[in-house]
């Protein structure tokens, strides 16, 4: 995979050379360019943003920088010369869709993403809409909150991503069982000693019995997703559970009906 970032902090991307990342990079598994914006201008001082019409607080990033930067990454000129397998424009933007763990795995698919990131009040629209002929558009949200700018984001996305590539991850069965994976939170892990400051490993998990560690741990997944996201329980399918793992959201407070589950009243 290319990834391709463009910034006015590119020092701000260099956790990237780090950890699994950054050996991804080393290995040839990911090929991982940070871009300056700045470069990318023609006045002497270098100047990416100016003041909003209509007014306004704030400087808007302005638009010819961003079409010379992304038309280059993109491999095409900025007027669209050439045509190529479009690239993936990613925008961090709180008013982007939410970026979840399926659009990871469904990013990690991709030949080439781009990450554009925006400050100040953000990148002057017609850029999204120049970009469309050039890249699949996606503005992309971490959660409903407000950043400085982009930078913070990608670093999230792109190890979200990276971890995702054959090979980067040495055991692929930890990509598996972890939060996300199958709509639920990942169960709590322990190691050793088996019992330390008065308290002790569940028993079930020294017990060397596979089955019932199994299924302790789905139930723990249930109960940890019921406790701290209620709202991934609305989307899972419930209607092919066994009758353990129905009775184990029964006993957390939830029915099941046409494979879906519901909150009981009294719960």
């Amino acid at each position: 995979m290319r990834i391709d970032v463009v910034s006015i902090f590119p020092e701000y991307l260099a956790p990237l050379e780090l950890s699994l990342i950054g050996k991804a990079r080393q290995d040839g598994l990911l090929k991982l360019t940070v871009h300056d914006l700045r470069d990318f201008t023609t006045d002497r001082h270098r100047t990416v943003d100016d003041t909003p019409y209509g007014g306004g607080a704030g400087m808007v990033m302005k638009p010819e920088p961003w079409a010379q930067a992304l038309g280059a990454v993109a491999g095409t000129a900025a007027a669209g010369e050439g045509e190529l397998r479009k690239p993936v424009l990613i925008v961090p933007s709180p008013a982007g869709e939410r970026f979840t763990q399926a659009i990871a795995h469904e990013l990690a698919e991709e030949e080439q993403l781009v990450f554009a990131c925006g400050r100040y009040e953000g990148i002057d629209e017609r850029v999204l809409e120049w970009a469309a002929d050039h890249f699949t558009v996606r503005p992309m949200s971490l959660g409903d909150y407000v950043l400085n700018g982009g930078e913070v984001a990608v670093l999230a996305m792109v190890e979200a991503i990276g971890r995702l590539l054959p090979g980067v991850v040495g055991n692929p069965e930890s990509l598996v069982e972890e939060s996300h994976s199958d709509g639920l939170l990942e169960y709590p892990v322990y190691t050793k000693p088996s019992s330390w400051r008065g308290r002790d490993v569940p028993a079930v998990l020294l017990s060397g019995n596979h089955g019932k560690i199994a299924q302790w741990r789905r139930h723990e997944q249930y109960r940890r997703t019921a406790e701290r996201r209620p709202d991934l329980l609305e989307a899972f399918d419930a209607g092919t559970l066994p009758r353990a793992d129905r009775t184990a959201f029964a006993d957390l407070g939830y029915d099941i009906e046409d494979g879906r589950l519901r909150r009981r009243a009294d719960a």
